[in-house]
């Protein structure tokens, strides 16, 4: 085996009780996280395709990449897949991750990944301790627990008389000063809710695709690691090597460069500095807190405050409840009100009504738009008592409104909690309002069930790739944050011509265009073949690197960065560097980036087994019909780079279907269909695909 790899996939059986094992080797040619994740279910249940994400015949699979418990920066996310039933209209193959220590302790108790199929007549968590796995029974105080209790609990059971920080003995001669890392469903995903969300820890959220819920329709509660092993790495040297070369890259906390324009303000949350990530702990009320980092990674966006609330959460995870005005960036600029609640108390129970939600059990991202749809629907008077939703909310924006909100969806509580669990797209459509109000805007549910992120007419490539894709993109490092918030800060550290020629150099194998990063509607940009450049190259990256490698979209790719003197970031150079120290491969960036591509291919594959075609790949009507509110990018305006907003643009429906007959077939697809020729899967290595869709008449 190369290095990096433990050499084993755990597989578990709940209808069964059945423990086995896959080899890895089968599977080393897709990398690793997402690219093993996603050959597996095809091997194993592809040709049962179509079935619903709560069937038995579903799968779990969790995977580490050859990273995981390693040092390398910024690669402690866990792939989470399978069918998610959040997704919409049809349960698509989904995937969503989380970060903290899970991947770590999974590869140090001897194990690449973990595979759960069937369903358990009665609940159940799996422990694993190194090389020992039991099925535990859940029915005796862990089912019911909310997903801070269950993972205290479950570690109590693993370990008896554990205490943190000192030795434990695991078996003869075995001793460890680790916890056990548990990912766990809560009361939402107990009840099956398509909102429900796997946690890690007290804030690190497996949020999209709704696993949450089928983690419940397994009766599985939990899945425990802990490891005393050791993850080998080919070329010890080498990595260590790149580790003190990439420090160039990183924020120096005890001399940043620039800190008088990159410290604090719009530059926050992406200027590399440790705890950035908490949007509700900030300004003069600031609660003393220390940095916290998943494994591996030497930022440490998160915050473990002094008061214990809202610990490990970042982004969205402290986003959801917004209490008296405490919410996201709620110090800054706020005007002196004497009859506000004091700043303080709002930030505070903010963080307490956020915790709620991870305790519960519910997936931030679809969260906010579901509570948005409830609001929406109080507003015209379809919620409320004695309305046809006869159900009367606390007052918007007290911690008791929040509160409320969250239990009644999580314990589908009455008349709206049974909508609410469902999510915004299913709740709209058994009301009769998901066609009138999704193409309105109304309810922006963009891509495939899941609420617009960023401005799709303007930010295309999060647009383009996530209607390309099965949910919202969530590719944060591609271009929204170095580029969009570094000119939406107003003292961007490079200007738009600066930036795209960076961007277009490091963009490997397309680096000798130009114009991958023009978001204007000339020649060049975002109907162009440029632009279908940068969307294959930004699929191709999130399913290998970001997918099978285990990287954070907060830290990559990194094409630009404020922590160099040339603003040059990492991306080519240290991807290929760093997989080859640890796994002895040979292989240049333009070689994974094609491994991205197979990987790419494989899961439009998997949809189109479950019924994809070209014509659901399309936006809602609003963002063809409406104007757009502007996002600033950089763009060609009259032959000169210049950073614009691009507000008013509408979409134009022929030109994306023209954009996406071009990317079809840059790609190898079949343009009437948009799946893959017969020889384009040859030419992968993957002729059982192919015949499997022949046989299924998908081919494309």
């Amino acid at each position: 085996m190369p290095g990096g790899y433990t050499g084993k996939i755990l597989r578990v059986n709940l209808t069964t009780k059945q423990v086995s094992t896959i080899p890895t080797e089968k599977y080393v040619e897709f990398g690793g996280g997402h690219g093993i994740g996603s050959a597996v279910f095809f091997d194993l249940v592809g040709d049962q395709l179509p079935f619903d994400a709560f069937d038995p015949r579903n799968l779990i699979i969790m995977m580490a990449s050859p990273f995981s418990g390693t040092f390398m920066p910024g690669s402690g996310r866990c792939e989470v897949q399978g069918l998610g039933p959040m997704l919409y209209p049809i349960e698509w193959f989904g995937h969503s991750n989380f970060g903290g220590r899970f991947t770590a302790q999974m590869k140090f108790a001897g194990w690449d990944g973990i595979v759960v199929e069937g369903a358990s007549d009665s609940p159940v968590y799996i422990d694993v301790i190194n090389d020992q796995v039991k099925i535990e029974d859940a029915t005796n105080g862990v089912w019911g627990m909310d997903t801070w209790d269950a993972q205290q609990e479950i570690s109590r059971r693993a370990v008896p008389g554990l205490k943190q920080g000192e030795w434990a003995e695991l078996a003869q001669n075995c001793f460890t000063t680790q916890i056990p890392a548990v990912v766990a469903c809560g009361p939402a995903g107990e009840r099956k809710s398509r909102l429900g969300a796997l946690l890690h820890g007290p804030g690190s959220q497996a949020a999209l695709c709704g696993f949450g819920g089928v983690f419940g329709s397994k009766n599985l509660k939990a899945i425990s690691f802990l490891g005393t092993g050791s993850v080998p790495i080919a070329d010890p040297k080498a990595f260590m090597d790149a580790r003190l070369w990439f420090r160039q890259f990183q924020w120096d906390v005890d001399n940043p460069r620039d800190a008088e324009i990159f410290e604090g303000g719009g530059y926050s949350l992406i200027n590399g500095a440790p705890s950035g990530g908490n949007v509700t702990n900030g300004g003069p009320n600031r609660v003393p807190a220390r940095a916290a980092a998943c494994a591996s990674c030497p930022r440490g966006c998160k915050m473990r405050l002094a008061t214990g609330d809202s610990n490990e959460a970042v982004c969205a995870g402290t986003m959801v409840a917004n209490v008296g005005g405490g919410g996201m960036f709620a110090a800054f600029g706020r005007k002196p009100d004497p009859n506000a609640m004091p700043t303080a108390l709002s930030q505070k129970l903010t963080r307490q009504a956020n915790d709620l939600m991870h305790r519960y059990g519910l997936g931030h991202w679809q969260v906010m738009a579901t509570r948005g749809y409830i609001e929406a629907l109080v507003r015209e008077g379809v919620i409320g008592k004695g309305k046809q939703i006869d159900f009367e909310l606390p007052p918007a924006g007290s911690f008791a409104y929040h509160e409320t909100m969250f239990r009644t969806i999580a314990l589908r509580e009455g008349p709206l909690g049974a909508l609410a669990a469902e999510g915004a797209a299913r709740m709209a459509e058994k009301l009769g309002r998901y066609q009138k109000d999704v193409s309105s805007g109304m309810l922006r549910l963009t891509y495939y069930g899941t609420q617009e992120h960023y401005d799709s007419a303007t930010q295309v490539e999060w647009g383009y790739g996530s209607i390309l894709g099965e949910r919202d993109l969530m590719l944060h490092q591609m271009a929204n944050y170095p580029l969009h918030w570094m000119a939406q800060s107003g003292n961007p550290y490079l200007d738009a011509e600066q930036a795209s020629k960076l961007y277009a150099e490091a963009m490997v194998p397309y680096e000798d265009d130009r114009y991958l990063v023009d978001y204007g509607e000339g020649p060049t940009g975002i109907y162009s073949d440029s632009k279908v450049k940068q969307v294959a190259w930004v699929k191709h990256y999130e399913k290998f690197w970001i997918g099978a490698g285990g990287f954070c979209g907060w830290r990559w790719p990194q094409c630009i960065t404020n922590n160099t003197a040339d603003r040059r970031g990492a991306t080519p150079h240290a991807e290929p560097r760093f997989w080859n120290a640890v796994t002895g491969q040979n292989k240049t960036f333009a070689d994974y980036m094609e491994l991205g591509h197979k990987i790419f291919t494989l899961d439009r594959a998997i949809w189109a087994l479950q019924g994809r075609t070209r014509d659901m790949e399309v936006f809602p009507d609003y963002v063809y019909d409406q104007e757009s509110r502007g996002s600033v990018q950089p763009m060609v305006v009259d032959g000169k780079w210049t950073y614009a907003t691009g507000q008013g643009r509408k979409l134009d429906r022929a030109k994306v279907e023209d954009w996406k007959t071009r990317f079809y077939k840059f790609e190898g697809y079949n343009p009437a269909t948009g799946i893959a020729t017969r020889e384009t899967l040859e030419k992968m290595g993957m002729k059982k695909v192919a015949d499997t869709l022949e046989k299924r008449g998908k081919l494309g």
